[in-house]
């Protein structure tokens, strides 16, 4: 009977997953008499997930001298690898590498081929892939594969899986990772792997749908990590990262307001971990599609201050702000300093920025090595990007016969993922095309298909800006001029030469030339002075 309370209903806490409940009773138990190792071990994992990491440390060191002192040599390996593992969570490296040196040690000094040789692999594992050695990262998860398959170790064999599927993903072979991936989340979602495993599983395959730009998955993962969080109440664990990937997934669905509460949310739960920077970062973006830039520009600082460089979404920001030349140089600097997987993600944003800056012509390189990566790639949400980006440059070149199919092919992919922001930023391109036409229906068709979705989304400074648009006399005011011509005209009728002009727009003098023999034609005019007379006539200088 002394066993039944309360360290009993403790263990059937553990095991209905009442964090909290199980914590508290295990405590108590511990206050009567010193926990055993294996009650320590759970008393650690309760306190770990109920966001107690110091207790949870402090209880799987208990455990692993009381698994000492017994002489049972694999469980003080065990517990001194899962103390490793919480201390590398919290960022704390050094110290992490000395638990985990100690593991090794002990089996080795025992000569013990254990389950625990498996999980010590990981690290190792993961170590290879940061260093960009991806044929050693997936041959070590191989090995930890290996040794979760002679021991019969479920967890094992999920973590390790995973990790090999994203080694797989890293090293091109993309199907066959996704493939591993989703078998370690049936293993999850079919309950063979304790909490602290599946948590991080979740996490490592939904950082692998952002990375592949797989929407659809992430969307289906997001929703059952979610699931999986709503079931286990006392959770705190997991739960501000689970906010934090279904933020980006409710952003690009066009559900603002609740991706902002998801972001909030796990700023303050992710408060001291790593993660705070993606949560403030994904907050950042919010804000600066709602127009509210001053809380963007806070937000972007502490993601900064947290170790997430705030791009593209500070370069953004700028543009927004109508400071294009500092917003151009910093996209510019990201663009030399970011490297793949992450490298993608400002890829697109970059092609807008540049065009807007009048830079055309590092434009249309970002533009090709987005579609060279696109090419390689089954994701829509990458052929989306990378076929507006295409449309966007070939429209700044004035090839109003190529761009329509590009942005038509951006347009599809858009409506079918449900992402009405996108769609209404192509829509604008679309509205350009049908203006350099004349078709003025066409025109007006997109721009309000555009300010419909600005208005549901409540995205103020797109309304703004598209009222403008609606509200203002056609192309037809300056000719047939596009408004690449018109830029370049404005700075000829202020005197400029061609070498100034394409200093300025970021562009060949020759393709100035063009430009102004374009401009003479369609004027019909025959030099400068005439062409000057005709733009100050209409009020464009």
């Amino acid at each position: 009977m002394a066993e039944v309370e309360p360290l009993g209903r403790a263990r059937s806490a553990f095991t209905r997953r009442e964090w909290a409940e199980s914590y508290r009773l295990f405590e108590a138990a511990d206050r009567d008499a010193p926990l055993g190792p294996e009650d320590l071990e759970q008393l650690a994992a309760a306190a770990y997930l109920t966001g107690r990491d110091e207790e949870s440390e402090a209880f799987h060191a208990r455990a692993h001298q009381a698994f000492l002192d017994r002489g049972d040599h694999e469980g003080a390996a065990g517990a001194a690898a899962w103390l490793a593992f919480g201390l590398l969570q919290r960022g704390e490296m050094a110290p992490a590498s000395g638990w985990f040196a100690r593991a090794e040690r002990i089996l080795d000094e025992a000569r013990l081929d254990s389950r625990v040789r498996g999980y010590l692999l990981i690290p190792a594992a993961i170590r290879f892939l940061v260093q960009g050695d991806l044929a050693a990262g997936h041959a070590t998860f191989t090995q930890a594969v290996d040794v979760a398959r002679r021991f019969g170790d479920r967890d094992l064999a999920s973590l390790a899986g995973s990790g090999r599927g994203r080694a797989l993903i890293y090293l091109g072979r993309v199907a066959e990772g996704v493939a591993l991936l989703d078998e370690a989340m049936v293993a999850v979602m079919a309950g063979d792997v304790t909490p602290p495993i599946a948590g991080d599983i979740y996490c490592s395959v939904l950082e692998a749908c952002q990375e592949t730009f797989d929407l659809r998955r992430a969307y289906e993962w997001t929703a059952s990590l979610a699931h999986w969080c709503a079931s286990q109440p006392d959770l705190v664990r997991y739960r501000g990262e689970c906010l934090v990937y279904r933020a980006e997934v409710m952003q690009l669905r066009g559900k603002w307001t609740d991706a902002a509460q998801d972001a909030q949310a796990a700023c303050e739960l992710l408060a001291s971990r790593p993660m705070a920077g993606a949560a403030f970062y994904r907050l950042g973006e919010i804000h600066r599609l709602r127009g509210e830039f001053a809380k963007a520009e806070a937000a972007y600082s502490r993601a900064n201050e947290r170790g997430r460089k705030p791009q593209p979404g500070l370069s953004l920001l700028r543009l927004a702000q109508g400071q294009t030349d500092s917003a151009a140089a910093a996209i510019r600097s990201a663009l030399l300093d970011t490297r793949a997987p992450a490298r993608t993600r400002i890829l697109a944003p970059a092609v807008d920025i540049l065009l807007a800056a009048g830079d055309v012509e590092r434009a249309r390189t970002v533009a090709a090595e987005l579609s060279d990566i696109a090419a390689a790639s089954d994701a829509p949400l990458l052929s989306a990007a990378a076929a507006h980006a295409t449309g966007a440059v070939l429209l700044a070149g004035d090839d109003i016969a190529g761009a329509p199919a590009s942005l038509q092919r951006a347009l599809d992919i858009w409506r079918n993922l449900e992402m009405p922001y996108e769609e209404a930023h192509t829509c604008l391109l679309m509205a350009t095309v049908c203006e350099r036409r004349g078709d003025q229906d066409g025109r007006r068709l997109e721009l309000d298909t555009a300010k419909r979705h600005f208005k549901e989304l409540n995205a103020a400074p797109f309304l703004a800006r598209l009222d403008e648009q609606l509200g203002r006399p056609t192309r037809q005011a300056v000719g047939t001029l596009s408004e690449r011509e018109v830029q370049v005209l404005r700075l000829l009728a202020a005197g400029k030469t061609n070498r100034d002009i394409a200093e300025d727009l970021f562009i060949s003098e020759k393709t100035v030339a063009r430009h102004v023999s374009n401009i003479f034609d369609k004027l019909g005019v025959s030099s400068r002075a005439g062409a000057t007379a005709w733009a100050y006539q209409r009020n464009l200088v």
